[in-house]
């Protein structure tokens, strides 16, 4: 039952209830109830339920049935309950454990601090089990369907038995109890559980790597009831392996199936602001190649979760949208999980408000500045990027599978005096001075120490979109923006990275000069192979190239460019009418985008949850070809067909369809 709305149920007694007896009601919820906790409510029968507060009233009778209706108040704390029958008469009582309940959040009911009034957001963000995300870069977005499934068989089960496998509750059982009343507390302990590194028998566990061993590869997971079930039957040990998107998928279902209202969000050029200075420090070598110097990183993009309720701690104007993050990143108060923090305190800069909202606000606004690091020891910047942080912060649409842009909810447009000076309020706020200017330490990358006018400018251009199996052809455009001629020494340097940025295998590296007449403009070709990158390319397809531009006796430039290389499609056509329990094929055409062939050919078809592995034939260089899978939807409504295609040459290229089933009622 959702809590602060009324439920009837019968009650069945082995005589009538006399007229001297009375009735009341006990639920009880956690290890040990109490009133002063808010864990255990004694409630008579009375003659009408009372908003609020724990009532029930008779609805009707007949013979020795009893039909009853209780209300729950709209704060109670969710979880599994205890519900007992106490009956009086004269001096004497005796109780009848009746059964248990579940209670959960409750967007419907406007006294409960979830409330979402429109009734749209509501299908969406609390009972649709079709979840989709974003990922690639900020230039090539992709989508990714990802089943939610939180009304599956046995899940309630698993999110309350993650509640209760927490570090929360075995610290303090009682307390654990009484404060799930509070959304924002319950988040907080979901974004502790559904990563596995606190030893406290978390749902997964994270890497970032090239190589899984013989463990799932990330890439692999395309909802959340498998890792949940995986979970269970391993014994709540960590399942292996998860990435941003898995831990927020994770959270998305057992947010949703909880009643928080909730959503999978996207933002790209996803800081991680180690030192928290509201500054990404990145270091190359004078040839251009990336050092892995410092923890600063910026992930081509990175998945959370937002939910909606409202903030009482922080006051009426910080309600809305909360971010919850289960990544593990960072330790907040000890332990791995982050939020909820208010996206309106994030735009406002108010970065020292709970929870973590310094950390999401350098996730989605932090500068960049980028260092040249000599064989001397000395360091010298080079550039200060305040712009590309947070770009095309994206979510799923309410109703469809459209992207939807919320960038604007959690920054000002990039260049504006208010961007700026919100910066400038988070700083002065981060190094505990509000108010006043940071640091020597700190201000030195800020954006208060640029040169406003340089000299050289230079950009990567692509000649044509660039496309897994295929040459990648780009041309660095470089404009000497000054009178005087320049002679410039360009170092060239490209590899394969994660998502995360991390530097997999530099594949290429080259070096040029080039004259630059005064306000003259040249363009220098590059050419990456397929050859250069099939070896160390790793499933998100992603290269990193930089350049290095150096100026004789003058400044320094360098520029990067994240490329994502565009998967091969998979095709899923569906026949137009689809019914329930009722026999469908679909067509699925898939190819070999490599000028090579293709062995250990393999598609997995995975409806609801539930998967079947199809073996097929290898491919020749370029060949396409295509299979029909029967399939029988086991209810009406809204779901997604999933399809992810694997060889030995590449893995987990992914499509998915959503398809509407109608019930055998309205089939013709």
């Amino acid at each position: 039952m959702r809590r602060g709305q009324p439920i009837t149920f019968s009650v069945y007694f082995n005589k009538a209830v006399g007229a001297g007896e009375s009735l009341a009601f006990v639920a009880e919820t956690g290890k040990a109830p109490s009133e002063s906790h808010y864990t255990r409510a004694v409630f008579a029968v009375s003659g009408a339920l009372v908003a609020g507060s724990w009532s029930a009233v008779e609805v009707s009778r007949e013979a020795n049935c009893v039909n009853f209706s209780i209300l729950s108040p709209p704060t109670a704390p969710i979880g599994r309950y205890k519900l007992s029958l106490r009956v009086a008469c004269g001096d004497k009582a005796y109780a009848y454990l009746l059964g248990e309940f579940i209670l959960l959040f409750n967007p419907w009911c406007s006294g409960d601090p979830v409330h979402m009034a429109n009734e749209a957001e509501r299908q969406e963000y609390v009972l649709n089990e079709n979840g989709m995300m974003f990922a690639g870069n900020a230039n090539y977005i992709e989508a990714r369907g990802w089943y939610l499934g939180q009304f599956q068989q046995g899940i309630l089960n698993l999110c309350l038995m993650l509640l209760d496998l927490s570090l929360y509750h075995r610290q303090d059982p009682t307390g654990d109890a009484s404060r799930r009343s509070d959304p924002r507390y319950v988040g907080r302990v979901i974004s502790s559980m559904v990563n596995g590194n606190d030893n406290d028998n978390g749902v997964l566990e994270g890497k970032w790597s090239e190589s899984f061993a013989h463990h799932e590869n990330p890439s692999r997971w395309n909802g959340s009831t498998d890792i949940l079930r995986i979970w269970a039957q391993g014994n709540y040990r960590p399942v292996q392996y998860g990435q941003c998107w898995v831990f927020a998928g994770v959270a998305g279902t057992v947010l949703r199936c909880l009643g928080i209202p909730t959503r999978l969000v996207t933002n790209f050029n996803s800081a991680h602001d180690a030192d928290h200075n509201l500054s990404i420090d990145k270091y190359y070598d004078p040839s251009g190649k990336s050092l892995k110097m410092g923890q600063d990183s910026v992930w081509d993009y990175h998945v959370w979760n937002e939910c909606w309720f409202v903030r009482r701690d922080l006051g009426t104007g910080y309600s809305g949208w909360q971010v919850i993050d289960s990544t593990p990143q960072e330790r907040s108060q000890g332990i791995y999980q982050c939020g909820p923090a208010s996206v309106v305190a994030i735009k406002q800069g108010d970065v020292r408000m709970n929870y973590d909202s310094g950390f999401i606000y350098s996730e989605v606004n932090a500068d960049i500045c980028r260092w040249v690091c000599y064989s001397n020891g000395k360091r010298e910047r080079v550039y200060c990027d305040t712009a590309s942080i947070g770009r095309n912060i994206s979510t799923k649409a309410v109703g469809s599978n459209h992207r939807v842009d919320i960038t604007n909810n959690y920054k000002f447009p990039e260049g504006s005096a208010e961007e700026r000076n919100v910066y400038r309020k988070a700083c002065a706020e981060m190094s505990g001075s509000r108010g006043a200017p940071r640091r020597a330490s700190t201000l030195d990358a800020a954006a208060s120490d640029l040169v406003t006018h340089p000299e050289l400018f230079g950009k990567f251009k692509l000649v044509q979109p660039p496309v897994f199996g295929k040459d990648v052809h780009l041309i660095l455009s470089l404009a000497n923006l000054a009178t005087a001629p320049k002679t410039v020494t360009v170092n060239l340097s490209v590899s394969t990275v994660l998502y995360t940025r991390r530097a997999v295998q530099e594949i290429l590296k080259e070096s040029t000069t080039v004259q630059l007449g005064s306000k003259e403009e040249k363009e220098i070709p590059l050419r990456i192979t397929y050859g250069h990158y099939k070896a160390s390319l790793t499933d998100e397809k992603k290269l990193l190239v930089t350049a290095l531009c150096d100026v004789q006796a003058g400044e320094k430039l360098l520029v990067e460019k994240a490329l994502t290389l565009q998967s091969p499609s998979i095709t899923i056509t569906l026949p137009p009418n689809l019914v329930a329990n009722r026999l469908a094929t679909a067509e699925i055409s898939y190819a070999n985008p490599l000028p090579e062939p293709v062995d250990d050919c393999a598609l997995l078809v995975t409806l609801m949850g539930q998967g079947v592995k199809i073996n097929v034939a290898g491919l020749a260089p370029g060949e396409q070809s295509k299979i029909y899978f029967e399939f029988t939807p086991c209810s009406a409504g809204t779901m997604q067909l999933h399809v992810d295609f694997s060889c030995n040459k590449f893995q987990h290229v992914k499509s998915f369809v959503v398809m509407n089933v109608a019930p055998e009622s309205d089939a013709p």
